[in-house]
């Protein structure tokens, strides 16, 4: 079993489905939710009555569905767990939810609920076959990002730190790719790719997305704070 899928040891295959259309969710990271519609409220009361999952899944752009309450969604999702929670007291929720793992939807089930339920199968985040390659990929990404931060020595400092941890550079990749300013159809796309592709594509991303910089002139970026609030426990 996958350091990600031993939080999970217990999973029984099925999972609450919570589509959004401008939010992809990765493992490691944490993403605040605020949860108001009456579905979704249901969701997160039986969610925190049982295994506290649920399955961030992206609406698909092209499905369609932009008013439906059904609308369509990718297949590949995250599967996370509600680790801290706010209940106000109209009834809605404020939530911090931890990626735990990738999961691809086989199929959605009829529950009686107002929200989505579907059985999925855990993925496996495939690491790097070589340590070198690994290496490799890790120190090109901390020179490409070392970039945007040449004018910022507290975030480049951070940055050389989370690149130096004991995450895998898959992990890293996640947390990258849930931070960088990059289009919702880009970040499901790397949700889909194993770890070298995923650290493939960054790096390529980075590269397009880093402006030339002039002797005098401090690089400009979008990302407005470094670390982001995620956490990598």
């Amino acid at each position: 079993m996958s350091t990600e899928h031993t939080f999970l040891e217990n999973f029984k295959g099925m999972v609450s489905l919570f589509p959004l259309p401008n939010v992809v969710l990765f493992p490691r990271v944490i993403q605040p939710l605020h949860i108001f519609e009456p579905r979704y409220k249901q969701m997160v009361e039986d969610a925190l009555e049982n295994d506290r999952l649920i399955g961030m899944c992206l609406i698909h752009p092209m499905g369609g569905h932009e008013f439906s309450n059904h609308p369509s969604i990718f297949h590949d999702i995250c599967i996370g767990k509600i680790t801290q929670e706010e209940r106000l007291p109209d009834g809605r929720f404020n939530l911090l939810l931890q990626g735990l793992t990738r999961a691809k939807i086989i199929g959605e089930e009829k529950s009686g609920k107002l929200y989505r339920i579907a059985k999925v199968e855990l993925i496996d985040d495939l690491p790097i076959p070589s340590q070198e390659v690994a290496t490799r990929l890790r120190g090109k990404l901390l020179k490409q990002m070392s970039k945007w931060f040449s004018h910022q020595p507290t975030a480049k400092e951070q940055l050389e730190r989370l690149v130096n941890s004991d995450l895998s550079l898959g992990n890293l990749c996640d947390v990258f790719s849930f931070a960088l300013p990059l289009s919702v159809e880009m970040k499901i796309h790397l949700l889909q790719l194993v770890a070298e592709e995923r650290a493939m594509l960054l790096l390529e991303l980075i590269e397009q997305m880093t402006p030339a910089k002039s002797k005098n002139q401090p690089v400009h970026h979008d990302l407005k704070k470094y670390p982001p609030d995620f956490s990598i426990n």
